[in-house]
């Protein structure tokens, strides 16, 4: 997920009221200083100031201004909001510098980020990573609303492996300007969350439910993306959600017949339900937009495995004189399943479970050599 971010246009920082009216000794001081750029200095006169008169909306604007100059940015932020709360006469020059240090903050999260994605030594990674993460966090103190500096943020966390911090950046981006991304970035996270949580069936069921809450809310709001549709159904199929699957499937390949993926997902959930014809027409269509799609063609010859075993055990199940004709049937849905699974093996000779289903399936059709050639392949593997 390594990306190249870009820059922001850093503005100029302001520095304020500097005419010196009527004040304390330390607030004349405190300026003096700052001419002077003896921020120190000026820092203590301004504290004693603040001692004495922690209401002083000037102070605590000039405390901030020198946080801002020591790259303290939560410090920063605090005096402002000190300021702020006295009066509004610093309003302007404080939106001011908070743009300001929104651009600083965030051009060196993006050139902190940029060098991590050029890096080969895995702790250097880490540490750009995590500086990246440092400054766009100090860049979102500034400009909270800015909802491209939670995006280059999130991008920041999920490359450092820090998905679970990247949900809620996520989540922040969908409260200030919706993307579709931004909803399948947190569905699939959580869908990873739950395959990561193995044999903790709780655990993968709690996160697979969260995944198919936002993609839900993803799907009423952007309903013709085939990504969220894509992750919203896999949600369902973890979550055990078979019949809600099934039409989420249904209406991806309505939306997008040529799509190979919901023609295979769709038609392992019919297979899956035991409605082997209708399996059967959509793991076809996967197969004949992909010849090699080796999944699809698994399913495909299983199903026509499994149809035709079921229709064996219905005609044996009968006591009438039909079964001659009926055992041509189920005997035709067993040489439908040849053709995928030989095409299988020939991209993936290596499957002894396969050579052996296969070699039941000659079996049936009564290819006693290729039956026991199948069964050799099987046992060499």
């Amino acid at each position: 997920m390594k990306r190249i971010l870009v820059f922001a246009v850093i503005l100029s920082m302001a520095l304020g009221v500097t005419a010196f009216q009527c004040s304390s000794t330390e607030m004349t001081g405190a300026k003096l200083y700052i001419q002077q750029k003896k921020y120190d200095k000026a820092q203590e006169m301004l504290e004693q100031e603040l001692a004495k008169n922690p209401k002083n909306d000037e102070a605590n604007y000039w405390i901030g201004f020198i946080k801002g100059e020591n790259d303290d940015v939560e410090g920063m932020i605090e005096a402002y909001e000190a300021s702020s709360g006295v009066s509004s006469k610093f309003a302007k020059d404080i939106e001011n510098n908070k743009k300001y240090f929104w651009g600083k903050r965030f051009n060196a999260g993006v050139a902190l980020f940029n060098k991590a994605s050029k890096a080969t030594d895995e702790d250097t990674i880490k540490m750009f990573f995590d500086k990246s993460i440092r400054s766009f966090n100090e860049a979102i103190m500034c400009q909270p609303d800015s909802a491209g500096t939670y995006l280059n943020l999130a991008f920041a966390q999920m490359n450092a492996g820090k998905n679970d911090e990247a949900i809620p950046t996520w989540k922040r981006i969908i409260e200030l300007k919706p993307t579709s991304d931004a909803y399948a970035a947190v569905g699939e996270i959580y869908i990873q969350k739950a395959y990561d949580a193995g044999d903790d069936k709780t655990e993968a069921e709690k996160n697979y439910n969260e995944a198919i809450k936002i993609l839900e809310a993803g799907r009423k709001a952007f309903p013709e993306d085939n990504i969220i549709l894509r992750d919203l159904s896999n949600a369902y199929v973890g979550a055990n959600k078979i019949d809600v699957a099934i039409e989420a499937f249904k209406a991806g390949v309505a939306q997008e017949p040529e799509n190979k993926f919901y023609r295979y997902n769709y038609g392992s959930l019919l297979l899956n339900i035991e409605d082997y014809a209708s399996a059967a027409v959509q793991l076809q269509k996967a197969v004949d937009l992909d010849a090699e799609y080796m999944n699809a063609l698994y399913n495909l010859g299983v199903t026509y495995v499994k149809w035709g075993a079921k229709m064996r055990e219905e005609l044996e199940a009968k006591e009438d004189d039909s079964k001659e004709d009926s055992s041509k049937e189920y005997l035709k849905q067993f040489e439908l399943a040849i053709p995928p699974m030989e095409k299988y093996l020939e991209l993936k000779p290596d499957e002894p479970a396969i050579w052996e289903l296969l070699g039941k399936v000659y079996a049936n059709l009564g290819m006693a050599e290729k039956s026991k050639e199948a069964f050799e392949k099987a046992d060499q593997k």
